[in-house]
Order: C-alpha cells, then structure tokens, then sequence
C-alpha cells in the first residue's frame, strides 16, 4: 500500500472502535486509552507464532502472553495487520489439509 492509501483507509470508521463499557478496558496497560482500538479484541496474528510482529513472550508452559502488546490495539497497524492475512490464511489451510488427511486414510481403508 502507498503512504496515500494508507492514509484514506485510517479515515475509515470501521479501521477503529472502543467498547468502553467493556469489563476489561483497557485490556493492556497504556498511557492513552482514548487511542486504544479495540476492533482487534482477540488478535487475529495470534496464530502465526513468532512471526505477528508484537511484542509477546512465551510462558514457560509454551503458550504466547501478549500481555505486553499493544500492536493490534494501535489505529495506525490496521494495514499492517491486514498485510498478514495471507499468512493466516495459508496456515488456515494447511491446518484443513491435515485434518483431511486422517479422513482420507480411513475411508481408503
């Protein structure tokens, strides 16, 4: 995307929303809740491990704490976001491709 299309698809209401009322807003510590966007409450980059871009750690259990992210919560990463979609997307595949697999293998027997 150019700096320009950028630029008009932030203007887009739907790129931001807030459920102030909810529970847990702010759900991640920040100096500027009125910036906080809430359209990405469960990050979609979640699957794609190591490579969202955010800042996470892994607990020692092996599961991602995104406790200390603020990536999709920030009105300007909606293009960024967006831009990874076709990594979701192929691993969304690949994980269908396996759970056919063991369908194939029993009919064929």
């Amino acid at each position: 995307m150019t700096d320009k299309e950028i630029k008009e698809l932030l203007e887009k209401k739907f790129t931001f929303f807030q459920h102030k009322e909810c529970e847990f807003f702010p759900c991640h510590n920040t100096s500027r809740p009125e910036k906080f966007n809430c359209l990405f409450c469960y990050c979609p980059l979640y699957a794609l491990g190591s490579e969202c871009g955010g800042n996470f750690r892994y607990t020692e259990n092996g599961f991602k704490d995104c406790s200390g992210c603020m990536f999709p919560h920030v009105h300007e990463n909606y293009p960024k976001i967006l831009d990874k979609y076709d990594q979701i997307v192929r691993i969304a595949s690949e994980h269908r491709e396996q759970q056919a697999e063991p369908e194939k293998s029993e009919s064929q027997e």
